[in-house]
């Protein structure tokens, strides 16, 4: 009672009931950091020539990612029947460190260190080779994943994938992406560049080519033609097909030659040249 004869009532309050309480924010503070957790490049110090190109193989469709049609945020979306022939240009972005070691729509576990990719339409697996048109760095990647379900955007790449095309800090960039269909028959793999016949012109069977680069600037293929000139690769041509400035090495009839130049490009420090047929 107090002095007036009115009863007190004290402000108590248990220790457990604050503990309780303290628990309680910690938990919603953590799941709030959870919720916004950002995408972001690794922790690893990797370079960009440490990422190595996917290597194309025939492979049967995965069992998970290729049902048709599918709904994401309310939008339907249809999977391609095949994959032959697609070349298109967009916007590419890239995905890392928040998804890293999650399942990818294929199934297989997300490395955001290897050259892979997701795309919408493409069936999984697939494998294409991308061109950063501002700069002409290209990349080949295996599709194994769904997206990037932003409007406007064409491909989502790997942090491994975009680091080799130079986009880690402009988070997009304008791309040229290009199905590589494996030829076994080669014995290796095969690119079918579109636009060229290579089924009807009979006159070139047996002769192959090395594309070396590929590049939205005529400036950039010269560039790299006369450095392999300067280097003694030859014989080097530029063709321009699809908006592309491609520098080809060749053409070569012999398997042996045709490995002989492909060793000694690699040699010199450029990148792995991939066969083309003209």
């Amino acid at each position: 009672m107090s002095p007036h004869g009115k009863p007190v009532f004290r402000r108590f309050v248990p220790a457990c009931l604050l503990l309780v309480g303290l628990l309680a924010l910690l938990l919603v503070s953590c799941s709030g950091e959870q919720k916004k957790q950002a995408d972001g490049p690794s922790t690893r110090d990797i370079k960009a020539s440490e990422v190595k190109d996917a290597v194309p193989r025939a492979e049967p469709l995965a069992r998970y990612g290729n049902h048709s049609p599918y709904e994401v945020f309310g939008k339907k979306y249809t999977v391609m029947q095949s994959s032959r022939g697609y070349h298109e240009r967009g916007v590419a972005s890239w995905y890392g460190s928040k998804f890293h070691g999650r399942r990818t729509s294929s199934g297989e576990p997300y490395d955001m260190h290897l050259a892979t990719a997701a795309h919408k339409s493409l069936p999984l697996p697939t494998y294409a080779e991308v061109t950063n048109l501002d700069n002409g760095r290209k990349v080949i990647v295996k599709i194994n994943d769904r997206g990037p379900f932003k409007s406007g955007r064409l491909i989502d790449l790997s942090y491994g994938a975009a680091l080799r095309l130079g986009m880690i800090s402009t988070g997009t960039a304008r791309v040229d992406v290009r199905v590589i269909d494996v030829d076994s028959d080669a014995g290796g793999q095969t690119i079918a560049v579109a636009g060229i016949d290579t089924e009807n012109d009979a006159g070139s069977i047996g002769k192959t080519w090395l594309q070396a680069g590929a590049y939205g600037r005529r400036e950039g293929a010269e560039e790299l033609a006369r450095q392999l000139e300067q280097a003694n690769v030859s014989p080097v041509s530029i063709h321009n097909t699809d908006q592309l400035f491609r520098v080809w090495l060749g053409p070569y009839v012999s398997s042996i030659e045709l490995e002989s130049v492909i060793a000694r490009v690699i040699e010199l420090g450029f990148e792995r040249p991939h066969r083309v047929k003209h």
